[in-house]
């Protein structure tokens, strides 16, 4: 406390006596003192963070205890300048403006003092000298009692508006009866509309409680783009709100660089009621990529792929079911057939892109490909079976311990 500093007997005889004079003027200085702060600082003119009736109270109050502290008959309390710091933040009122307000107020009572030792004797100069010093004592203390009210109130504010602010995000992606009735009120906390164009995205936490997109919601916010997001164990999810539909690309743009781990989008969608479907289609799409593969697939880039990754049980099932001929082959002759079923897909059919790719003559491609028809009972050229044939490789890369689990029965 910078009161410390001053003799144990309080202040100077001088500054009661003179405190006492300016005590009688209390009630005009307090007007002078409201007039000034409204004249001179817009924030208090239109009464939106405090009324005109409640800051004439709060000066009356402050410059009440001022006067008792002053005059001696009061110990020094700093509860007034805390419970105004935490009104004000309550309020929304800006701190610099809020301590520019106690200075004019301790300024205008200086000035009382300046007025009353202007005669100019040296008892009234060590007077003025005196009140100054713990006038200004006064304002160091006020200051810092009223500045940590206000950044613990604005903290404790922050904190409740997150813990609102989290809660709402994980009942817009949770969907049903979470949001029912509630949209409007998330909506208008998470600064989204409710009709607006969105895209989700759910990405892979590269470990527990690290973000796969640091400080995405800010890098959307400096391209206009308002969004939601949170973190979960294993994901990062967001909804992304689009200034129009064609803006998805520049945002799968910025998830797209430097990705750690597995990224989906979702399709984009209208309408924040359908933000728990658009998660679980971004969930697919992050499950289409293998494991430990980085990268971003948006959901309507491989509908197959997504498809495939909604049903793991179904799609293991089905893998069985069209390639357990070639599965239950020795190891060898298992993955020579299996990695050129996968490159001939990959090239489009092609065989002679196929031998390229696997650096061997066309004709041994020929001769596998023969031999994956044979063992599978399908053919190559009818389309029926190269669609499940190629689900089934899909379900295969999505769930590789598949190929070494026992077929469903």
């Amino acid at each position: 406390m910078h009161y410390q500093a001053l003799p144990a007997d309080g202040f100077a005889p001088t500054v009661a006596t003179l405190t006492v004079e300016v005590e009688r003027k209390l009630p005009e200085l307090i007007e002078r003192t409201v007039r000034r702060i409204r004249a001179e600082m817009p924030v208090y003119q239109d009464g939106r963070f405090v009324s005109h009736a409640e800051l004439r109270n709060s000066v009356r109050a402050n410059l009440d205890h001022v006067m008792r502290t002053l005059r001696g008959s009061d110990v020094p309390d700093l509860s007034q300048a805390r419970a105004t710091g935490r009104a004000r933040a309550l309020s929304g009122a800006p701190l610099p403006e809020l301590l520019r307000a106690y200075r004019i107020g301790l300024t205008e009572v200086w000035q009382e003092f300046v007025t009353l030792t202007a005669r100019g004797s040296s008892q009234d100069l060590a007077g003025l000298v005196a009140a100054t010093t713990a006038i200004w004592a006064l304002i160091d203390d006020l200051a810092e009692a009223l500045t940590t009210s206000y950044r613990d109130t604005t903290a404790e504010v922050l904190v409740a508006h997150q813990n609102r602010r989290s809660a709402l995000v994980e009942a817009l992606f949770a969907g049903g009866s979470a949001t029912e009735g509630t949209l409007w009120d998330i909506a208008r906390v998470l600064d989204l509309s409710l009709d607006g164009t969105f895209v989700v995205v759910a990405a892979e936490t590269p470990r527990l409680g690290q973000e796969p997109l640091p400080q995405i919601e800010a890098r959307l916010r400096e391209r206009q783009h308002a969004s939601a997001w949170r973190l979960t164990p294993d994901l990062q999810v967001g909804v992304v709100s689009l200034r129009d539909p064609s803006a998805s690309k520049a945002i799968v743009d910025l998830v797209r660089e430097n990705p750690v781990g597995r990224v989906g989008t979702s399709p984009v969608f209208t309408g924040l009621a359908h933000t728990a479907r658009a998660l679980h289609l971004a969930r697919v799409a992050l499950s289409s990529l293998a494991p430990g593969t980085p990268g971003l697939v948006q959901f309507t880039e491989s509908p197959l792929a997504g498809l495939v990754a909604s049903s793991p049980e179904a799609s293991v099932q089905l893998a069985h079911h069209v390639l357990q001929p070639v599965l239950d082959l020795p190891g060898d002759d298992r993955n020579v057939l299996l990695l050129t079923l996968r490159a001939w897909f990959d090239c489009q059919g092609s065989t002679k892109l196929t031998s390229e790719r696997m650096f061997c003559h066309p004709n041994t491609i020929r001769h596998r490909l023969r031999r994956i028809t044979e063992e599978l009972g399908r053919s190559l050229t009818d389309p029926a079976d190269i669609a499940e044939l190629g689900a089934a490789l899909r379900a295969l890369n999505l769930f590789p311990e598949a190929a070494h689990l026992p077929a469903p029965r």
